[in-house]
């Protein structure tokens, strides 16, 4: 299942059986390489919060668990975003820009690999699913990285009946092997994509369009 350049794609968020985030993405290209989605500033999106409108990071995980949520709108207020989703691995690749829409990092999304559904032959919309699995990477331009919330990654570790995250073991031995590349200053970290420049007609996604809400595709 390829998508088309210039379509709308809904990068979702799953955490375990909830629809943790939901954000309407433009495909740049969809090649061997892996899929490109350029995320605007001010676009629409769809976040689950508790009933008293906090959010997940809000609180300790042990009361998160406890509580009732729903899925609300929002927007897209930071700059604008560029996703890098590789095939086959368990990661995204995200360029962090400034409001002047420089570059200013890498940011690696360590996430159970990303699967695709595409319910437009029947009216519905088209995206892919990944499930977060909390640990990340930042990169500076000169490529030195370093890990980021391994806080919050043991804190839910330590609910393993509530948690998403199958193999801890395996979600280090990934980041590792991402670090391999950046080090190596490999594709993508190799300066591709750095200099970006989304269409300046590119207008933002003004409502997340419907379908957003289908089951998650099922994992293996």
């Amino acid at each position: 299942m390829m998508f088309q350049p210039g379509s709308t794609v809904l990068y979702r968020n799953i955490d375990g059986p909830r629809l943790a985030s939901v954000r309407p993405c433009r495909v740049i290209s969809d090649d061997a390489r892996g899929l490109l989605l350029w995320l605007a500033r001010g676009s629409a999106v769809l976040v689950e919060q508790a009933l008293d409108g906090r959010g997940i990071r809000a609180m300790p995980f042990t009361e998160w668990v406890t509580l009732d949520t729903h899925v609300v709108p929002g927007t897209w207020q930071g700059p604008g975003l560029l996703k890098f989703i590789p095939p086959d691995v368990d990661y995204s690749v995200w360029f962090f820009r400034d409001d002047y829409d420089r570059f200013t990092s890498w940011y690696v999304n360590l996430e159970q690999r990303a699967l695709r559904w595409d319910d437009s032959a029947t009216g519905g919309a088209r995206g892919i699913d990944v499930i977060d699995q909390d640990l990340d990477i930042v990169i500076a331009p000169d490529r030195s990285w370093q890990w980021k919330d391994e806080a919050e990654l043991a804190e839910r570790l330590a609910l393993p009946e509530h948690y998403w995250v199958p193999d801890e073991a395996a979600l280090w031995a990934e980041g590792r092997r991402v670090v391999k590349q950046i080090e190596a200053g490999a594709f993508p970290f190799d300066g591709t994509w750095t200099d970006f420049q989304p269409d300046p007609s590119w207008e933002p996604v003004a409502e997340v369009p419907p379908g957003w809400d289908r089951p998650p595709v099922p994992r293996a």
